[in-house]
C-alpha cells in the first residue's frame, strides 16, 4: 500500500509539471477576454495581422454578409520563437501538438484536435509530439507508448487506451509491465512489445520528441506550434476553441506569406 501510495504521489507531482501552464488558463479566460482588446491596441503595428473570416449565411434571406475581421496578435495570442525549429516536411506547414498522455487538459483537448486535424488542406501536415519533462522517466515510458503503438500500427487503439487509463482509471501506467498490458489488452502479443518499445527506432523517436520540445520552449500541455515558429498555449489564447482558430490563423498567415514570395 505504501508503494502504491508513492507512485500516485510521483505521478501527481508529474501531474502538476505537465499541465501547469494551463492549469490556470480556465480562470484567465474571462480576463484575458476582456483586456485583450486594450492589449491589441497597444501591440505595435508590425506585430498585428487581421485574417477575415470566410461569408457566411445572414440571418434572413439568401445574401451573405462580411463577418468582422479576427485578429490575432503576436505575443497575446500566440509567441514567436526566438529560432524557427526545422520541420519534417519543408513542402507543408507543418502543426504539431505537443501533449502528455497524463495531462487532464490533453485528454479533454484531444477530441477536438483530432476532429480539427481531419478537416486540414493537403498543404498542412499534422503531426503529434509527446513531452517529457520528469527526471524519473514516467513521462519518456509514456512517449515510448505512444512511438511504439506507431510502429506496431495499432495507435488508434492505444492511445486512446493510455488516456483513458491515466485519466479515467488513474492507472499510473509507471512500471513496463502495466504499459505491456495496455498494449496486450489491444491485440499485441507480449513478445512484440518487448521488442519494440525499448528498440533504437522508439528510442530514437523518443529523443527526437524531447529535443524539439525544448527547441519550442513547451512551458505546459497542450500546446500547439505552428510550422516550428509560432507557438500557441491555452493560457495565451484562451481557450481550447481559440487554440484552433488562432492555428487556423496562422496557416493562413503562412499560407499568404509563401503566395507573396
Amino acid at each position: 500500500m505504501i508503494r502504491v501510495n508513492k507512485l500516485f504521489l510521483v505521478l501527481g507531482f508529474v501531474l502538476a509539471i505537465g499541465c501547469g501552464e494551463q492549469s490556470s488558463a480556465q480562470n484567465q479566460q474571462q480576463a484575458s477576454a476582456a483586456s485583450a482588446p486594450i492589449q491589441q491596441a497597444a501591440a505595435k503595428p508590425q506585430q498585428v495581422a487581421a485574417l477575415t473570416e470566410a461569408k457566411t449565411p445572414a440571418p434572413e434571406g439568401n445574401g451573405l454578409v462580411d463577418m468582422a475581421p479576427v485578429t490575432y496578435v503576436e505575443g497575446t495570442h500566440y509567441e514567436r520563437l526566438p529560432k524557427p525549429v526545422p520541420t519534417v516536411d519543408k513542402n507543408r506547414i507543418e502543426v504539431a501538438e505537443v501533449f502528455w498522455y497524463g495531462c487532464s487538459h490533453c485528454y479533454d483537448f484531444e477530441p477536438a484536435f483530432n476532429a480539427w486535424q481531419g478537416g486540414v488542406a493537403d498543404d498542412v501536415a499534422v503531426i503529434k509530439s509527446p513531452a517529457m519533462w520528469d527526471k524519473q522517466g514516467i513521462m519518456a515510458n509514456h512517449a515510448r507508448i505512444y512511438y511504439a503503438a506507431k510502429v506496431l500500427g495499432v495507435l488508434d487503439k492505444v492511445s486512446p487506451a493510455a488516456f483513458r487509463a491515466l485519466n479515467v482509471d488513474r492507472l499510473p501506467l509507471q512500471t513496463e509491465d502495466d504499459i505491456a498490458k495496455l498494449f496486450t489488452d489491444n491485440g499485441v502479443s507480449r513478445e512484440d512489445f518487448d521488442r519494440t518499445f525499448k528498440s533504437f527506432g522508439v528510442t530514437s523517436s523518443v529523443s527526437q520528441a524531447e529535443a524539439r520540445q525544448r527547441s519550442y520552449r513547451v512551458q505546459g500541455t497542450p500546446e500547439v506550434i505552428v510550422n516550428g515558429t509560432y507557438r500557441i498555449s491555452t493560457r495565451m489564447a484562451g481557450s481550447h476553441e481559440a487554440v484552433l482558430k488562432v492555428a487556423d490563423f496562422l496557416i493562413e498567415k503562412i499560407r499568404q506569406e509563401k503566395a507573396a514570395n
